[in-house]
């Protein structure tokens, strides 16, 4: 097919702040897992879709299945969907313990 480009699971964006390889990022509407360090205005390569452990909010628990959004704010995935962006579900279970700040998350490339 002439107009088909690429698969999309990887795309080249520019970060919108400074990232290390494997923090989340939102570039827009589009969320994505850094596949290495860039810095602000940069551009590089965002992983859009699979299983990721990503950091989360301390104070929540996940079941598996709950949808996941991304807290822009504090660069972090939530449960929480007010003022946040949808990135996907939550494919383990994590409790709500100071201690327990990193979730599973099957992305589900931008919504």
């Amino acid at each position: 097919m002439k107009n088909y480009i690429q698969p999309g699971d990887t795309l080249t964006l520019p970060a919108p702040y400074a990232v290390a390889s494997g923090d989340g990022a939102l570039v827009g509407t589009v969320f994505g897992v850094a596949t290495g360090a860039y810095a602000n205005g940069e551009d590089g390569e965002f992983k859009t879709t699979g299983v990721f452990d990503l950091k989360k909010k301390a104070s929540q628990a996940w079941t598996v299945g709950a949808a996941i959004y991304w807290d822009n704010t504090n660069k972090e995935a939530t449960t929480t969907t007010t003022d946040n962006t949808k990135i996907g579900v939550a494919v383990l279970a994590v409790g709500s313990g100071a201690g327990e700040t990193i979730g599973r998350v099957r992305l589900n490339g931008s919504f």
